[in-house]
């Protein structure tokens, strides 16, 4: 089975193909997908954004295609960046500008420590993040599914892997970051690997 994915994005293109390849499923971007006229992500929600973008993509591809649209939910922020995540820092922020600017927006809150790092949080970093995949086939939108992972926002970044907030992003039950997990670490715990394994067991009982 071959499910095309609605986007470039090269870490997300990485984490969906090494997840489906145990599955015996293909992952591809959407043929061409570079020339095509981009999806305008004006959707208020994660669900809102996904659905636009594989409905958008799916005329372009003969076949099942997905979209996901996550975020970071941080509680100092009163659920900011959320959909805005990829371009907190502005239209053009790299992954390094949006961790900048999250750490100076909550600057100042403060995190208990314990010997092996953070043990709990007060609510002001707190922070989730979402992941919202739509699945289309058409013009038709067939499913959408949902990951939540939940942790700790740092004072430093810690870990070479990931991308996004991940450096960030302290994940109690692991005593880690999420860039400091392997790739499959990573999958079997986040909000991206609950949501792609939902849409996986979907495709399987239809």
């Amino acid at each position: 089975m071959i499910l095309y994915f609605a986007s470039t994005n090269p870490g997300k293109l990485a984490e969906f193909r090494h997840a489906a390849q145990s599955c015996g499923v293909v992952v591809e971007t959407v043929p061409q997908i570079g020339s095509l006229p981009p999806c305008l992500e004006d959707g208020l929600t994660f669900e809102a954004n996904a659905r636009k973008k594989a409905l958008h993509y799916s005329r372009h591809a003969d076949g099942l295609v997905f979209a996901d649209d996550s975020g970071l939910c941080v509680a100092a922020l009163s659920g900011a960046p959320g959909i805005y995540s990829a371009r907190f820092a502005g239209p053009s922020a790299t992954d390094q500008d949006n961790n900048r600017k999250l750490l100076h927006e909550i600057k100042g809150a403060e995190t208990p420590v314990g010997r092996c790092g953070p043990r709990s949080a007060p609510a002001s970093r707190s922070a989730h993040y979402i992941c919202v995949i739509a699945l289309a086939e058409g013009d038709r939108i067939l499913t959408t599914v949902e990951g939540r992972a939940d942790g700790i926002i740092l004072e430093m970044p810690r870990g070479a892997g990931g991308f996004g907030y991940d450096p960030l992003f302290f994940f109690p039950q692991l005593n880690k970051t999420f860039a400091e997990l392997d790739p499959e670490e990573k999958f079997r715990v986040s909000h991206r690997g609950e949501a792609f394994r939902k849409l996986l067991e979907y495709l399987k009982q239809v």
